[in-house]
């Protein structure tokens, strides 16, 4: 078998982008609430709708369809926080499993119920659109999905870190008793956090409808990529999630070397496991563990 190696990891970098990107919001709303976010899957694929909706009725820029659609998943996040998940925040963690795996069935029947199962594709004049650079052609389409998830990377990274509100969820994250005894509105910070954490999954199932096909049941597979990306890069970390991905990616486009493509969903599977059993702190503790003792930073 003739395998280009130069294009493969090429295309593995590009789509370390849009992986990154769908596994920030997991991180961000576990790292705050430290509940496991089920309906993120059925977000997505809502994200993956809202996008068909505005780029083939509404004849939006493809690109600048999140501008539309990050807002609004926002405004929804919030409202599913507020008048559900909060509910079950303090009760035992296998409520809040349940319960967002009701919403996921319901998001999925209700796409059902709108949509039919049939698959569906965004054709753009972007679609096929091509470039080379060394003699790898590169797709215009995946270059944007990377560039918007290193985007969101940096803007998470200054949000979190230079305005009130993400260092009060950084603060809610780290101590929430604490944090409410210094003034900080926890309740609203956690609504805050679970509105990003949508809006982020709107916006990796929009970019994902620009590069695959979908229907009601899109979003499963890529939930369990997204679970396993976040235990990779460390489960509280942005940085570590971009780096699992980067790691994900490249190991599912290298496997076909070894093992048959329809078997990358298994590369996944098995690096979860892996990485549970010997670092279960992922790529960001196994660092901190490597760093000499003693050294202030």
């Amino acid at each position: 078998m003739n395998i280009d190696l130069p294009a493969l990891i090429v295309g593995a970098v590009l789509l370390a982008g849009l992986y990154a990107t769908m596994s920030y919001g997991l991180a961000l709303i576990y790292g705050v609430m430290k509940i496991v976010n089920l309906a993120h899957a059925g977000v997505m694929m809502w994200g993956a709708y809202a996008a068909f909706l505005v780029i083939t009725r509404l004849g939006v820029n493809p690109f600048l369809a999140p501008v539309i659609i990050v807002p609004l998943f926002f405004g929804l996040g919030m409202l599913m926080q507020r008048f559900i998940v909060r509910r079950v925040m303090y009760a035992p963690p296998i409520s809040s499993l349940l319960l967002l795996f009701g919403i996921w069935l319901i998001m999925q029947n209700v796409a059902y119920l709108l949509f039919s199962g049939d698959t569906r594709t965004i054709t753009t004049p972007y679609t096929l659109t091509t470039f080379k650079v060394a003699g790898i052609s590169i797709s215009v389409n995946r270059l944007v999905v990377f560039a918007v998830g290193i985007l969101a990377l940096v803007g998470l990274q200054r949000f979190l870190g230079h305005t009130y509100v993400g260092k009060a969820i950084r603060a809610t994250a780290q101590d929430g008793a604490a944090s409410q005894l210094v003034g900080i509105n926890t309740d609203r910070i956690m609504e805050f956090a679970f509105g990003i954490g949508t809006a982020l999954a709107g916006l990796a199932g929009t970019l994902m409808a620009l590069i695959f096909a979908f229907d009601p049941d899109f979003g499963r597979s890529h939930l369990l990529k997204g679970f396993c990306i976040v235990v990779l890069g460390g489960l509280e970390s942005f940085v570590g999630v971009a780096l699992g991905a980067l790691v994900l990616a490249l190991a599912e486009a290298l496997s076909i070397l070894v093992v048959m493509p329809a078997l990358q969903d298994f590369i996944s599977f098995a690096i979860l496991v892996i990485v549970l059993v010997i670092m279960p702190g992922g790529i960001m503790g196994l660092i901190a563990m490597l760093k000499p003792k003693g050294v202030i930073r």
